[in-house]
């Protein structure tokens, strides 16, 4: 009797999978104990009281959420439209020929990169003087342009070596070989990175109320901090949290369907069949007589 194994590793035997059934079951029983005791906690400290639940039965307050979140996707859309160009014109900037765009552009990225993106949102608020929004869209464009930059340098130059030196043997200018050689490949590779810092974004934007701008976090502190409805702290946070959470899924699941729309594109697959040129197998003619 053979024994299969793995190239990383052994195939584990009976011992060894008893082992790890019984390491399953005793995780499964301490978070179904952490589970059962947060709820615990949460009936025992009475937060699913009416009073404290009451408020989200008001219209106003329904409204000032529904508010807080189209202003919480307006400064991420925001942040989306010009966080995709920045990081590729500074990418491009990091990749280029000439050494003076190179070194400006890496130290554009790199300063944006390690600043904390709370200073940079209050510096542009306070001592710019911009607008809320407008401060918040700038701080979130820089942090996350430069790190978009970051990833989209490194697809770029891990597309094979080869195939950028193949266009230039066909006489391609380096802008068509970023533009129809490297990038296209590099989509792919560079999509899952790109929608992770999009998700980063999109929860960055709940800095926006530290400077009074009306966002989704900021809609859930005025509701928890009113003592008309009995500082519903937890009961914010069950009703916002998840819809964070959605959101963020929501970005995961749309990478995941153009990803899938990629593979079935003919580019992706390799273009077009290439037609057989129906030459006879063997000696030509001449040489058969």
């Amino acid at each position: 009797m053979t024994v299969e194994s793995s190239a990383l590793y052994d195939v584990p035997g009976p011992k060894a999978l008893a082992r790890h059934r019984l390491y399953g079951g005793l995780a499964l029983l301490a978070i179904a104990a952490l589970v059962g005791w947060i709820v615990y906690m949460l009936f025992h400290t009475q937060q699913f009281t009416e009073s404290k639940w009451m408020a989200f039965e008001y219209k106003g307050v329904q409204e000032l959420l529904l508010r807080g979140l189209g202003n919480t996707l307006k400064a991420f859309g925001w942040t989306v439209l010009f966080a995709l160009p920045f990081g590729a014109l500074f990418a491009a900037g990091r990749l280029s020929d000439h050494r003076v765009v190179r070194w400006l552009s890496t130290l554009v990225v790199e300063f944006f990169r390690a600043m904390p993106l709370l200073v940079m949102i209050f510096f542009i608020f306070v001592a710019l003087k911009v607008a809320p929004l407008w401060a918040l869209v700038a701080g979130l464009v820089l942090y996350n342009g430069s790190v978009l930059a970051e990833v989209f340098r490194a697809g770029v130059l891990a597309v094979p070596k080869g195939q950028k030196e193949a266009a230039f043997a066909l006489g391609m200018r380096k802008t068509q070989v970023m533009a129809y050689v490297l990038v296209p490949q590099a989509n792919r590779a560079m999509l899952p990175a790109i929608i992770s810092q999009l998700v980063v974004a999109l929860k960055d934007t709940s800095l926006g109320f530290l400077i009074t701008y009306e966002e989704f976090l900021h809609a859930g502190k005025l509701i928890a901090t009113n003592l008309d409805y009995d500082l519903p702290f937890i009961p914010v946070v069950m009703v916002i949290a998840p819809i964070y959470i959605g959101m963020c899924l929501l970005l995961s699941w749309f990478a995941r369907w153009v990803e899938r729309r990629s593979r079935r594109s003919p580019s992706v697959r390799g273009g077009a069949p290439v037609v057989s040129a129906e030459v006879p197998m063997g000696l030509p003619p001449a040489a058969q007589q």
